[in-house]
């Protein structure tokens, strides 16, 4: 291998901070002039010097970039891509508390968009499956109509989604075909009106995976597809790091990562608890919503570890 081509295919580790305002929206810088992409919007950033953290970079980029200081910054999701100039490992940050202002202070320039409402183009390669994280809602809702009763869970699955509630998964294992029909139509309607997305765990019949938004995988049918179900939104449930990195291999939207506290589901069974998440989490491909005995109290234990937010089966519900 020549030295250029090594050179080419050492692998460049980048910070990249995804600032979020209060309202919503995400900041683009655009690329300048006599640089790879010129003229291209990204997310803002800059490569790890030797010796520093992610959040060190980071950190230092963004004053010297934007003129802010950075009060704090979550890890979420590494991807690597390789463009035609470098092999690059990006490290995205959310990046939620500065101070400052943010303005061109190397003479690019900046604009803020909503994740629904982007306009901005051309959007740098890397940049684009970031759109679809942030479009992501922080909450997902496990239905559990069979403990509950249907009726109930129905009423509750109501309020939630009046509460702002926008992604539900329907997983009723053991329930029967006629009750979880019955039961599917009433959610799926629900779920229209109130313009959320809904998902079937893969325990049940593709065809209504098909009928909704997408599905969720169970961690054995990640483990044995072959490919990402063609289908709009597509999530995964995992246990360890080969399962998130096979989520990542697979090109799925989000995966759920658990048991990290204790459930009622599964009393006495082994958990990770918010050090070894966060572990995990550090290097994964896809956004990871924390799974098992969540509650809304658990919100920035989870965020500060990584997670994009919370999966919970009851207490969402009550």
């Amino acid at each position: 291998m020549s030295a250029m081509s090594a050179a080419r295919s050492a692998v460049v580790e980048v910070a990249v901070g995804v600032l979020v305002r209060a309202d919503g929206a995400v900041l683009f810088g655009q690329r300048l002039a006599g640089k790879p992409y010129a003229g291209w919007w990204e997310f803002p950033g800059g490569k790890l010097e030797p010796g520093e953290s992610v959040e060190q970079a980071l950190a230092r980029e963004l004053r010297e970039e934007l003129g802010i200081e950075v009060r704090e910054s979550r890890p979420w999701v590494v991807r690597e891509y390789r463009y035609p100039h470098a092999h690059v490992r990006l490290h995205f940050q959310r990046i939620v508390s500065w101070e400052g202002e943010p303005r061109g202070r190397e003479g690019q320039s900046l604009a803020w968009r909503h994740p629904s409402a982007i306009d901005l183009a051309p959007l740098l390669p890397a940049a684009i499956p970031v759109i679809g994280w942030l479009r992501l809602p922080d909450r997902i809702g496990i239905s559990c109509a069979l403990e509950l009763g249907d009726e109930r869970f129905v009423e509750r699955l109501e309020r939630a989604l009046a509460r702002g509630l926008r992604l539900v998964q329907l997983r009723e294992p053991g329930m029967q075909p006629a009750r979880f029909d019955r039961l599917f139509r009433s959610v799926h309607a629900l779920c229209v009106r109130h313009r959320a997305r809904l998902l079937v765990n893969s325990g049940h019949p593709a065809s209504y995976w098909r009928a909704c938004d997408g599905v969720h995988l169970r961690s054995d049918d990640l483990r044995a597809a072959v490919s990402r179900p063609r289908l709009p939104i597509v999530g995964a449930s995992c246990h360890d790091a080969d399962e998130l990195a096979r989520a990542g291999e697979l090109g799925i939207d989000f995966a759920l990562l658990g048991p990290v506290c204790e459930t009622r589901s599964h009393p006495g069974a082994a958990v990770l608890g918010w050090p070894r998440f966060e572990q995990l989490t550090r290097d994964s491909r896809v956004p990871v919503f924390a799974l098992g005995g969540m509650t809304e109290g658990d919100a920035t234990p989870a965020a500060r570890a990584g997670a994009h937010g919370l999966a919970m089966m009851r207490a969402i519900w009550r």
